[in-house]
């Protein structure tokens, strides 16, 4: 088994206007994951975070409880796929993008 690992996850809640993009930015860069998050038309976020398994982990278990003024109410995870980091913006690591 591999020790980098990628997760999709798809973040369902009170998530959108309360920081929860910027603190997944914030989380991410501290913890040295590669990736990206967004707001989603829906009213969830999106994100996908690449690193060593046990650093993606945690941050998938750490966006179940997001930032203070968020309310999560469920955190769908499935594996990402290689192909979701292009999404990035050129020169960085993580990314925060445009709804979708």
């Amino acid at each position: 088994m591999s020790d980098r690992a990628i997760a999709h996850v798809t973040v369902h809640g009170r998530v959108q206007g309360v920081g929860y993009r910027a603190w997944v930015e914030d989380q991410a860069i501290l913890n040295g994951l590669d990736g990206w998050v967004r707001n989603r038309s829906d009213g969830s976020v999106e994100a996908v975070f690449a690193g060593p398994a046990d650093d993606v982990a945690a941050m998938v278990a750490a966006c179940r409880k997001g930032p203070p003024a968020a309310r999560v109410d469920d955190v769908i995870d499935a594996t990402g796929m290689t192909d979701q980091l292009k999404l990035r913006r050129p020169g960085e690591s993580f990314s925060v993008l445009p709804t979708a």
